[in-house]
């Protein structure tokens, strides 16, 4: 909430308590996306084969790679501004439309082939993006808003774990669909739960924020970020195609580097930026933000490892991986995030944020270091596969929790909301910039020949070392991701919790937690009533000179210009 705007709860949600029908048809929604948008990554190698049928390539392993990046990518760079609408609008109607942009992104999806395939896709994951941009920060705020006390915290696990859940479930469930029945039904199921969880919060009493004086919308931030990250990501997954010296490229880089720039600059003189740079002061919220975008970005290991099990046979060997073979290594991974998910919540209690998220990032560089050797036999490579994803759900189980508290728990009560945004936002464009990273690091060696030369010994079919050689970079350069979070985490976040701008350790391992803004606001106003009707007008008189101290000058004097006549 900007300095400059005065938020009250409306009315209408007064007295209103959330249902079990609600709270189902909320996790429904978040599963949405989670579950089914989040599956293309390790199903593409199975929508390639489908699409491109006849001798025709419609949709190049490029533009397949934008399509697994795009939808993450929707979704941070546009998140905070459909959390702030749903504020303004209605939580239950920005969670509803959120709903129908995910039928209609998963129904053009559903229907990619042919000439119109790439349109088609790219258009639908975007949807489906912007889709989970209303439903994610919409739905959260409708949980905080309609259940209290154990309620409220059963609410937010039954949340959590419709997204975490979801997310670890994705590779196992579209890999049983493609294999099965055709990756169209991925996208099938989708549009059937969407319509169900439609139903069943449709009738919701609205909550909304109300605004007693609205502040402009920063057009131009957004479209300066947009744009910026754009030009990045097509960079990125399009670099080597397009020739890493073309004008092109250079072209786009130049966009992206002037265009970051130029964003920072303004975010940083506006009243009510898109993004509040201001929150960085905090150096606790700036490292458990960056080391949240940084741990998000390994998804990429997952996605490339899976596409690398299914590409190192041909259909029809013996030994080929299936899709549905690839995503049931993943079964650890799914069970170990929604299993541990609590223990990091009493890792915090006990130990502070630091130490879970450190440990949490250890357990995700092991990970990593797994997943490198990929030049033994593929029946060993598949059992080192399935530890290494029980491990990376156990990292980021133990890291999810400690690391919200970090960001959020230091600032204070009227900057929450902010700061929940920016750092949500870090989590899905790490996870889009990540994976976009991975796949092109991955396609970018695809087909270049051995370059180690005799430096590594590749076991067992030698046709594919380029394709091992490509997962093997891959793997070093998200292990170096996991020493860049742990580097984040060690400067910034304090033993104990605190904050280190202030040279403060907290005295307990975890501070208390700051009140929503709507509770904060009614325990302030529990305090006022003891005051005497004098004081109260005083306090009344300070925060207009208040008000007035932040109008532009050329209006203070003409109110003093009129107070004289």
């Amino acid at each position: 909430m900007s300095a400059s705007t005065v938020a009250t709860a409306a009315p209408v949600n007064q007295g209103y308590q959330g249902t079990e029908k609600l709270l189902w048809g909320i996790v429904m929604a978040v599963v949405t996306f989670w579950l089914f948008a989040g599956t293309v990554g390790t199903v593409a190698p199975k929508i390639l084969e489908n699409v491109n049928t006849g001798g025709h390539t419609f949709i190049s392993l490029q533009q397949m790679n934008l399509a697994v990046s795009i939808t993450a990518l929707f979704s941070g760079m546009f998140i905070v501004v459909m959390g702030r609408t749903a504020d303004r609008m209605g939580r239950v109607r920005v969670t509803l439309v959120g709903l129908v942009l995910g039928i209609i992104g998963s129904a053009l999806v559903m229907l990619a082939s042919g000439a119109a395939a790439l349109w088609l896709m790219l258009v639908g994951r975007a949807i489906q993006g912007l889709s989970a941009a209303c439903i994610m920060p919409a739905s959260m705020a409708l949980v905080k808003t309609y259940w209290d006390g154990k309620g409220r915290q059963r609410a937010v696990s039954m949340w959590s774990i419709g997204s975490w859940g979801g997310s670890g479930l994705a590779a196992i469930f579209g890999g049983i669909v493609a294999s099965n029945i055709g990756w169209q039904w991925i996208f099938g199921t989708s549009i059937a739960v969407s319509v169900v969880s439609f139903f069943m919060i449709l009738g919701t009493p609205e909550s909304k924020v109300e605004q007693r004086e609205k502040s402009a919308f920063d057009v131009l931030g957004l479209v300066l970020f947009l744009v910026s990250v754009l030009a990045l990501m097509i960079v990125l997954i399009f670099g080597k195609q397009l020739g890493w010296v073309s004008p092109m490229t250079l072209g786009l880089s130049a966009i992206a580097i002037v265009g970051l720039t130029v964003f920072v600059l303004w975010e940083k003189r506006q009243a009510a930026p898109f993004v509040d740079f201001a929150l960085f002061r905090n150096t606790t919220f700036t490292g458990a933000t960056i080391s949240n975008f940084i741990l998000n970005a390994t998804i990429g290991l997952l996605i490339v490892s899976q596409q690398m099990l299914q590409k190192a046979r041909t259909p029809g060997a013996p030994d080929y991986v299936s899709a549905f073979q690839a995503g049931l290594l993943t079964i650890g991974y799914a069970v170990a995030i929604i299993a541990f998910i609590r223990v990091g919540e009493k890792l915090l209690q006990r130990f502070g944020p630091r130490k879970p998220m450190m440990w949490g990032s250890i357990i995700v560089a092991l990970t990593c270091v797994l997943l490198i050797p990929t030049w033994v036999l593929l029946s060993q490579y598949k059992i080192l596969a399935a530890v290494a994803y029980t491990l990376f759900g156990l990292g980021l189980a133990f890291y999810a929790t400690p690391s919200t508290d970090a960001a959020l728990s230091n600032l204070p009560a009227d900057q929450a909301g902010a700061g929940a945004g920016i750092y949500k936002m870090a989590s899905s464009l790490g996870g889009a910039i990540g994976a976009a990273v991975s796949l092109a690091i991955f396609t970018g060696f695809l087909g270049q020949g051995s370059i180690l030369g005799e430096t590594v010994h590749f076991e067992g079919v030698q046709g594919n070392i380029d394709l091992r050689q490509a997962g093997m970079f891959v793997m070093v350069f998200n292990l170096l991701l996991c020493l860049g979070a742990m580097l984040s985490i060690a400067l910034t976040v304090p033993k104990g919790g605190g904050s280190r701008d202030l040279n403060k350790v907290a005295v307990a391992p975890t501070p208390a937690p700051q009140l929503p803004p709507d509770d904060a606001k009614a325990a302030i106003l529990s305090r006022l009533s003891a005051l005497s009707l004098a004081d109260l007008e005083a306090v009344e008189k300070a925060a207009l000179l208040n008000q007035l101290g932040k109008a532009d000058p050329k209006v203070l004097q003409q109110l003093v210009a009129t107070m004289r006549e």
